[in-house]
């Protein structure tokens, strides 16, 4: 099948300084670790938005002919765009929004490898060094905005939702809007995209001027969840781990739409920090929140935690079914306490400092085959422990679902191999399963193979 597809030459604006010849000659370089070619399929991935495809394997093969390179000018710079996907244009001009998202590629891409992962002040082996390259990521890209009280609500959920339950996230963005939040999510489509169109809505009868659409994402996923041309900050961080730590250090409440895999790796991660003894007493508002036909999911997840991590994982947070100003009602009522105990403590309010992270929750986690056998799945360890190896198996399943080189380990050797406690195993089959058969692991209209197996 033929694509459409367009060439065309776009300049930044106002989004990225002028760069040296040395930052050219780096990007460009393809034999240095592979650069180009990370920059040229993270810009594939934001130009192909709105096409329908969650597939990162799949995207590759289609415009194997794209090509993205730098034009140098005195002037500044100029990005020389080759066989683009047509979706990202009208009347063969580029979309302002993904013009935007593809410099913010090109300058995170840039940063992290010039700045963060060559740069020997930041040690990515400790707590606080990946916390601190976290920061400068995120400062770097302008997300840190001081003297601003907390607003921003991060909200996650799934890239492949029903039609009732998307109508449902622009409702609580909506409302959230109205009381003046600001928005964060995963920056793709279903529940990522949903809350953002709902708070501008708010946001425009509330005259609040401009809106903060924040988008934080990763290479591996970027693919799956290609930025939603509403996000109007976007940043990519190196990991899942790091762009996981940056959804909680920079919000200040969560709400948790109905999702899949990758929704359920978020929870576990939240709740297991959350449930580290340091973190006992700071407020951090979290809300599961769907329609009343996602009831059952969300009992489901209720039940999975309570299996899994116990009733003190469950105090966390709450359910809300049904009720978009409720939840927003409770959120504002949260940050509230968010920013009375930050004042209190002299943390800042705009990067949760006081947030003890254990790094379990730090570590990259390569979903390899045997690693994803080796997970420790059993209750013979601190609870926020299992969390952190629950979160793994979770990732590992998003990776073989829709990350180009999970599905190619897949292809080559097979499932992933998931074992452990029967009770865990037992509890996990029957998410996993719940998620399959109700159509959350892909985009609708897309048959799925499971990339794992349970073994109990």
């Amino acid at each position: 099948m033929t694509y459409q597809v367009i060439d065309t030459q776009i300049a930044p604006d106002g989004r990225l300084e002028v760069l040296s010849k040395a930052e050219i000659a780096k990007l460009l370089d393809t034999s240095h670790g592979g650069l180009y070619q990370l920059f040229r399929s993270c810009s594939l991935a934001v130009l192909n938005c709105g096409s329908g495809l969650d597939d990162g394997k799949e995207l590759l093969e289609r415009y194997k002919s794209f090509e993205i390179s730098i034009v140098q000018r005195e002037r500044g710079i100029k990005l020389d765009v080759k066989a683009a996907p047509a979706n990202a244009f009208v009347d063969g001009v580029m979309i302002k929004g993904i013009q935007e998202h593809l410099f913010a590629v090109l300058r995170d891409i840039l940063f992290l490898h010039g700045e963060i992962e060559d740069n020997p002040k930041f040690d990515l082996n400790t707590t606080e060094g990946v916390s601190d390259a976290v920061f400068h990521i995120l400062r770097n890209a302008n997300l840190l905005q001081p003297q601003v009280n907390p607003n921003l609500v991060v909200c996650w959920g799934g890239h492949s939702i029903s039609g009732v339950e998307y109508d449902y996230t622009k409702q609580v963005g909506y409302h959230l809007g109205l009381r003046g939040m600001d928005i964060c999510t995963g920056c793709g489509p279903g529940a990522m995209k949903g809350p953002m169109k709902g708070a501008t809505i708010g946001h425009a009868k509330q005259r609040l001027g401009r809106g903060r659409y924040l988008g934080i994402t990763e290479p591996g996923i970027i693919a799956a969840e290609a930025p939603n041309p509403i996000v109007n900050d976007l940043v990519i961080l190196p990991d899942i781990e790091k762009r996981l730590e940056a959804f909680v250090r920079i919000g200040h409440a969560i709400v948790v739409f109905p999702g899949g895999a990758g929704t359920a790796e978020e929870i576990l991660y939240l709740l297991g920090i959350l449930l580290h003894p340091d973190n006992q007493d700071l407020p951090f508002p979290l809300i599961f929140t769907g329609p009343e036909s996602a009831k059952d999911y969300f009992l489901q997840i209720d039940q999975f935690i309570g299996e899994t991590l116990g009733a003190q994982a469950q105090q966390r947070y709450q359910i809300i079914v049904n009720d978009p100003a409720l939840v927003a009602q409770e959120i504002l009522a949260g940050i509230k306490k968010v920013r009375d105990f930050r004042k209190a403590k002299g943390d800042a309010y705009y990067f949760n400092w006081l947030l003890k992270i254990d790094p379990e929750f730090q570590k990259p986690f390569d979903p390899t085959h045997e690693n994803m056998r080796n997970l420790e799945l059993h209750k013979n360890q601190e609870t926020h422990l299992l969390a952190a190896n629950l979160r793994r198996a979770f990732s590992g399943v998003v990776a073989g679902n829709v990350k180009d080189q999970g599905i190619r380990a897949i292809e080559k050797y097979g499932h992933f191999e998931i074992t452990g406690d029967i009770a865990i195993m037992e509890a996990m089959d029957a998410l996993l399963s719940s998620f399959v058969a109700h159509n959350r692991m892909k985009l609708p209209g897309k048959a799925y193979t499971p990339c794992y197996r349970v073994i109990k």
